[in-house]
């Protein structure tokens, strides 16, 4: 699977503001471009998405925070090293109002670094990417690419099979400036 992401078509698919399923590093999501609100405002439409719901951001490494208006202090740096890359998936504030597109009023934002080399390679290519779970809003997330099919058909610009995956969703922590920590999913 970890050449999957290693793929000249998805590459310019998502660079060319293209909205993909395909496998993360923990379950099919559909990804996108962040920095483009109206990708963002697309993969909500298509999946039917809460639009007070911000979505996790994928990075290829931890710079790219920068692109969101996030500098982290000391403390933040020291305990995110614990996390990433890994499949946690850490909420800072963003108060940036241009970024309200993303962070959906919350004035906050969830990012993962996954783990696998290839995945982030591919992230620095393409610059983030939105990537909320590839079902609807109301059902589980889908374990293969067929089933994806089924709910989005054509709305999807790429399908990239990963096989059967059955993971779970990422563990979701808010990391505040002093560098504690909320759980906020398992």
């Amino acid at each position: 699977m970890d050449n999957i992401w290693n793929n000249e078509n998805l590459i310019k698919v998502l660079k060319e503001n293209g909205v993909v399923v395909m496998p993360t590093d923990t379950i099919y999501g559909m990804v996108g471009k962040a920095q483009e609100e109206f990708v963002v405002n697309r993969i909500y439409a298509i999946r039917k998405r809460n639009p007070t719901k911000p979505c996790i951001i994928l990075i290829g490494d931890a710079e790219e925070l920068e692109k969101f208006s996030i500098i982290l202090t000391e403390k933040q740096k020291n305990k995110i090293e614990e996390y990433w890359p890994g499949p946690v998936s850490v909420v800072l504030d963003c108060p940036d109002p241009s970024l309200k597109y993303l962070h959906r009023g919350t004035k906050t934002l969830a990012f993962r670094l996954p783990t696998p080399q290839t995945l982030r390679d591919l992230i620095l290519k393409t610059g983030p990417l939105v990537a909320p779970s590839a079902n609807l809003e109301t059902v589980p997330p889908n374990e293969t690419i067929e089933d994806a099919k089924k709910y989005f058909g054509d709305a999807v610009d790429l399908y990239v099979d990963g096989g059967t995956i059955k993971n779970k969703a990422s563990k979701l922590i808010k990391l505040h400036k002093d560098g504690s920590i909320d759980i906020l999913r398992k």
